[in-house]
């Protein structure tokens, strides 16, 4: 048979024509279907821009709120989010935030339609807060960048008109600081009555600092500044810290160097990655570390209660990679047990002992309390107070204003020696 021949036969045979039929079919859609996703590819590389927003990125719970108030407000899948807020009487409220749920969402911003897919990897924790790991992914037509620089500017300034007038407090949580809490009211410094001119002159001095940072740069000097409030407990300071942030529109990150686990690598992350505007409060120094002197007489209970450091703590203070631009508070009830090296200059630049009650500040708080125009009055009890010859906690002197609120200003001078009795 010819090769003629044969071609003939083969293009008259029915099965040879069915099969070469369907292999045509199936290869025109092999080439169409990696057509078409070559496409897709090419149109969303091109076309689309995609951002993806890690649950661990600070912006993470701005954008999250900002597309429930802003975005995808009418969608029907949602999830719940409980916080807590501060009324002006001081009263704390529950309120529930409904925000999207995992899946994908649509909502259109400026012209442009923007796909939010929220995704949780069931298998995959945050190590540091013990939840699934979440990731938001916005996308949307065309290549310009700008509009989620719009959406993530929007997210931020809306979290900053929540907190607008009050003071935040972060606690660390595990590399990261977290905020502890709902917003507080801030405190008016004028609330926290310390004796004559102690506030003025540490609030001056952080005004100061805050606004010279050049001029430290120019005299290679590190801009840090570190404050130390000593002296008997119920007296101030910690109030006055929390007043102070509250006037300087600062934050507080509240740091336990007794926490089991703080390492000195971890502390030093930590005071690397402090929230901007934010004073770093040390409380009850003297509780974390006992002076050299005292350790090498006899090994306390301290030992083996956390993995921190007397040298790690001195480094990450004044050392070459403690960090700039930073505020740091400490208060201790017992100044001379801390070791020399703590609070020298430096590392504790303004020290103010804050002490027992002055005739100033009885004469203050009487006013305060029972009236502006009770100035016969308010001298009679400091007078009283001051010649009894014991000495007074401001905190005993509000429990004292506090038990007696409803009594007159005559009993409240008459029973004063009861102070002492009942604290």
């Amino acid at each position: 048979m010819t090769l003629t021949e044969l071609v003939s036969s083969l293009s008259t045979n029915p099965y040879f024509g069915a099969g070469f039929g369907l292999f045509g079919i199936g290869a025109s859609a092999a080439i169409l279907r990696k057509g078409l996703q070559g496409a897709l590819i090419l149109f969303r590389r091109h076309l689309m821009i995609t951002l993806e927003v890690p649950c661990r990125d600070k912006s993470y719970q701005w954008l999250l709120k900002w597309i429930t108030v802003r975005g995808a407000k009418k969608t029907q899948h949602l999830s719940v989010e409980t916080s807590f807020f501060q009324n002006d009487n001081g009263q704390v409220k529950t309120s529930y935030d409904f925000i999207p749920s995992i899946g994908k969402h649509l909502f259109q911003y400026k012209s442009n339609w923007i796909q939010v897919e929220r995704t949780r990897e069931q298998q995959t924790l945050d190590l540091h807060m013990g939840v699934p790991w979440e990731s938001v992914t916005l996308t949307a037509f065309g290549n310009n960048k700008q509009i989620y620089c719009d959406i993530l500017e929007e997210a931020r300034q809306l979290a900053l008109q929540e907190t607008e007038g009050k003071t935040l407090m972060y606690t660390a949580m595990g590399s990261e600081w977290r905020i502890f809490g709902h917003p507080r009211r801030r405190r008016p410094t004028s609330s926290v009555l310390l004796d004559r001119g102690i506030s003025e002159r540490i609030i001056s001095d952080c005004n100061d600092f805050i606004g010279n940072s050049l001029w430290y740069t120019h005299r290679g000097i590190p801009y840090r500044r570190g404050y130390l409030l000593y002296g008997p407990p119920g007296c101030g300071k910690s109030s006055f810290i929390t007043a102070l942030a509250g006037e300087l529109e600062y934050g507080i990150c509240l740091l336990n160097l007794s926490e089991r686990g703080l390492t000195d690598d971890r502390l030093n992350h930590l005071l690397n990655v402090a929230p901007e505007q934010s004073i770093i409060l040390l409380e009850d120094i003297d509780a974390a570390f006992v002076s050299r002197e005292s350790t090498l007489q006899q090994k306390s209970a301290y030992d083996g209660l956390n993995r921190i450091t007397f040298s790690g703590l001195l480094n990450c203070l004044d050392g070459v990679a403690s960090t700039e631009a930073r505020i740091v508070f400490m208060t201790t009830n017992y100044i001379d047990r801390l070791d020399p090296a703590l609070i020298r200059p430096g590392r504790i630049d303004v020290k103010e002992y804050i002490g027992y009650c002055t005739q100033y500040q009885l004469e203050e708080m009487f006013k305060k309390f029972f009236g502006e125009n009770k100035n016969t009055q308010a001298r009679e009890f400091s007078n009283k107070i001051c010649t009894s010859g014991q000495s007074v906690s401001p905190a005993q002197i509000q429990g004292y204003f506090m038990k007696h609120k409803s009594s007159s200003s005559e009993l409240v001078i008459s029973n004063c020696n009861s102070i002492w009795e009942t604290n």
